[in-house]
């Protein structure tokens, strides 16, 4: 699966790209019901997750879940660091033999993709690690926060037909910890000067278009940059689990119909009712943002709340 032909994942272990910051969002959970089972790892927007019949819902199976799927197995070699301290984030990918992988397909401009997220999603962080020859990947990390994370590794292994694969592991940071609130739902964020602004709801069990709207200083955004192969990337986390949803938009740069802003839009299906945390990378004037939102699967819309945001990203662990 390529850029042109996947636009994308739950990594519903809305996972996370991850410096700490807040904005609104909240998530969801699995939903049963007939016809095909689509993954909530990645979601091609041709493939339409849980294609509307009948009444009737296809059920999601939440992504990011799980240590190990379809004979790999993600080995967090740090499971432990302190907060506020740099560090080095360490972890391999294993076979069914218990090899570490040294080969995969990439996705995005990236052989994978590391999502890591504070179990209250008050920290996200966006990473992508570089990988040493014997299969280990590192990268730099600071985390502001004490408390519980949860890390999430978003690859396609690169070998024949191998599955597209969300895996997750705890990662636990020492000092004082204090648990953040999740914010209340609203459909405006604010991130260094820029408001986005979220149009459409998340449904459990069948797909439904987002729609985010980027503007600065009350005029539309119409040049953003392809940031990973498209004008947008969307990580959905729900609230509870870090169930990780990991949606790409509809179209990307150079297909003669996508515009650069000043919205950008995804299709996503929640895996069930619940609320979700969505954060929103986009990148404008040379640097990467994102905007974060709460929002609940099925719930009516929110009122017009706005909320700061102030989450990072991180390059091989060096922020844009």
């Amino acid at each position: 699966m390529n850029t042109a032909g996947k636009i994308t994942s739950f990594t519903a272990a809305l996972a996370a790209s991850f410096g700490a910051a807040y904005g609104l969002g909240s998530a969801v959970g699995p939903m049963g019901g007939t016809g095909p089972v689509p993954r909530a790892g990645h979601t091609d927007s041709a493939e339409r997750q849980g294609e509307e019949g009948g009444g009737d819902h296809a059920e999601s199976v939440a992504g990011g879940l799980q240590v190990s799927e379809g004979g790999y197995t993600l080995d967090l070699l740090t499971p432990r660091l302190k907060a506020a301290r740099a560090g080095e984030l360490r972890f391999a990918v294993r076979d069914g033999s218990g090899r570490p992988v040294t080969s995969y397909q990439r996705e995005h401009g990236k052989e994978l993709h590391l999502i890591l997220a504070s179990r209250d999603l008050a920290t996200y962080r966006h990473l992508h690690p570089a990988r040493a020859a014997d299969g280990t990947w590192s990268t730099p990390v600071s985390l502001p926060a004490a408390g519980d994370y949860r890390l999430f590794a978003d690859f396609t292994p690169g070998t024949g037909n191998a599955p597209d694969l969300t895996l997750g592991a705890d990662l636990a940071v020492a000092g004082t910890y204090e648990p953040a609130e999740l914010p209340e739902p609203a459909r405006t964020a604010t991130v260094d000067g820029y408001t986005v602004t979220l149009n459409g709801n998340l449904r459990p069990g069948a797909a439904a278009d987002l729609t985010f709207h980027v503007s600065r200083g009350g005029r539309p955004v119409t040049d953003l940059r392809p940031y990973l192969g498209a004008y947008g990337h969307l990580v959905a986390l729900r609230a509870g689990d870090l169930a990780h949803l990991h949606v790409h938009p509809d179209g990307e740069p150079g297909d003669g119909s996508t515009e650069p802003g000043p919205g950008v839009s995804f299709s996503a299906t929640a895996p069930s009712s619940a609320a979700y945390r969505l954060f929103l990378d986009f990148e404008h004037d040379g640097t990467v943002r994102t905007a974060a939102f709460t929002v609940r699967a099925g719930a009516s819309p929110a009122a017009p709340q706005q909320a700061e945001s102030t989450y990072g990203h991180g390059e091989g662990g060096h922020g844009h």
